[in-house]
């Protein structure tokens, strides 16, 4: 077969992007700056583009990319007039690499702590939720500035932007590059589970746009639950957090139709949903904790148990989420408590925590809470108050085919089921 300087490029590209987050996490032990570590790592991948249609794409691609990175990243702080600071810095480390051939990887275990570093350092505190997330997906993801922006509906420049203040912010704060130890762990790996969390939601229910879901984020974000699930085999959290996304990213082929159109949790076709996702979810939830993704992830169980919606235990559920109110209070867990109570003692059960509900600030503007309250109105027989309400939502929401669903429960002789939960 004719090797090609596209494929090779097509090649390069592929390999780095696989790589990518282990070779920007090996530099970055080098060099302590995660931005200078990215950037070697492109160079890296610019020496790829230049060298392999010439010189044959090597035996260990990844090795390769690894290597060069590394060295150039010894050079670089040889280079510095800091020298002496930087080789204090990280012991005799730099004095004892020799310059690394084209085969040398290093040892896994070394890099697999670093992609561990890595991690911790991009979900810093010092760094806002949208920062946090982005710098994440783009150095762990590996994803272009373009796909993380066509992800989060956003421009190119505004993420741009949001990355490289984050990498400055990282380094101006002088945040170092390790793996917390001690009380400031459970903290910071909190901080952790929360970016994957946000981005595996903002593809499970996109806020904003044309379509529902995007599972390209969905799968984003369950594959850095999984590396970290490997990375943390003794942290019970973390399996909880897997857990629930394994079972939620289960169900996500069954969401919509084939006009891309929303299909609520009563109406999907369950055999569509993924059975090895499920026996996945099952296994992590088994090394899971007590904590909140833990939690969640047992509701998710529960549905994925159900052969059908009217064997689902609704009264398991909404306990599930009493336990979860006390471990994290918040009006949107009120609120989906609110939903299986309804449906495990009947919708005027529902709709008195509803109400109780409805001077949350949270809630203001919360699409969420007039569509459920519709739908409990609607249950009751109250069709011109259900209809209203889910006209209301529709107002809120920001994704069209919400949108969509929610204006058409709003036409006359509104019913159906409950909102997916």
């Amino acid at each position: 077969m004719t090797v090609t300087a596209g494929s090779t490029a097509e090649t390069v590209e592929t390999v780095f992007r696989i790589e990518s987050a282990r070779i920007t996490a090996g530099v970055a032990r080098i060099v302590r700056d995660v931005g200078i570590a990215e950037e070697l790592a492109q160079d890296a991948l610019v020496a790829a583009l230049e060298q392999w249609p010439e010189s044959g794409v090597p035996e260990k691609p990844g090795a390769w990319l690894m290597a060069t990175a590394r060295h150039r990243a010894i050079d670089l702080v040889r280079r510095r007039e800091t020298y002496a600071r930087k080789l204090a810095e990280v012991g005799r480390a730099l004095e004892d690499v020799p310059p690394p051939g084209p085969e040398d990887l290093g040892d896994p275990d070394d890099i697999d702590d670093d992609l561990l570093r890595l991690i911790f350092t991009a979900c810093h505190p010092v760094l806002s939720r949208e920062a946090r997330a982005a710098l994440t997906l783009r150095l762990l993801g590996g994803l272009t500035t373009d796909e993380i922006a066509r992800a989060f509906l956003v421009s190119e420049p505004a993420v741009a932007q949001r990355v490289v203040r984050a990498k400055r912010t990282l380094a101006k704060a002088g945040v170092p590059f390790e793996v917390p130890g001690g009380a400031d762990r459970e903290a910071r790996l909190s901080s952790v589970l929360e970016v994957i969390y946000l981005v595996f939601n903002e593809g499970y229910a996109a806020t904003a746009g044309d379509d529902l879901c995007r599972p390209a984020l969905c799968e984003d974000a369950l594959r850095l639950a999984r590396v970290l699930a490997n990375l943390m085999p003794g942290e019970p959290e973390v399996h909880g957090l897997l857990a629930l996304l394994e079972f939620q990213a289960s169900r996500i082929a069954a969401r919509t139709g084939p006009g891309g159109e929303p299909v609520l949790l009563a109406d999907q076709d369950r055999s569509r949903w993924n059975r090895m996702l499920i026996l996945r979810g099952a296994e992590a939830l088994l090394r899971a904790g007590r904590g909140p993704y833990s939690v969640q992830a047992a509701i998710a169980a529960c549905h994925a148990r159900a052969v059908r919606y009217e064997d689902t235990d609704w009264a398991a559920i909404a306990a599930l989420y009493g336990r979860l109110l006390e471990l994290a209070p918040s009006p949107v867990v009120g609120l989906n408590r609110a939903v299986a109570v309804a449906m495990a003692e009947g919708p005027e059960a529902g709709l008195r925590l509803v109400d109780a509900l409805a001077a949350e600030p949270v809630l203001r503007g919360y699409h969420l809470l007039p569509s459920v309250r519709g739908d409990l109105l609607a249950r009751l027989g109250r069709d011109e108050e259900a209809r209203a309400e889910f006209r209301r939502a529709a107002s809120l929401t920001r994704n069209a085919r919400e949108r969509e669903l929610l204006l058409a429960r709003a036409a006359p002789s509104p019913s159906g089921p409950a909102p997916d939960g």
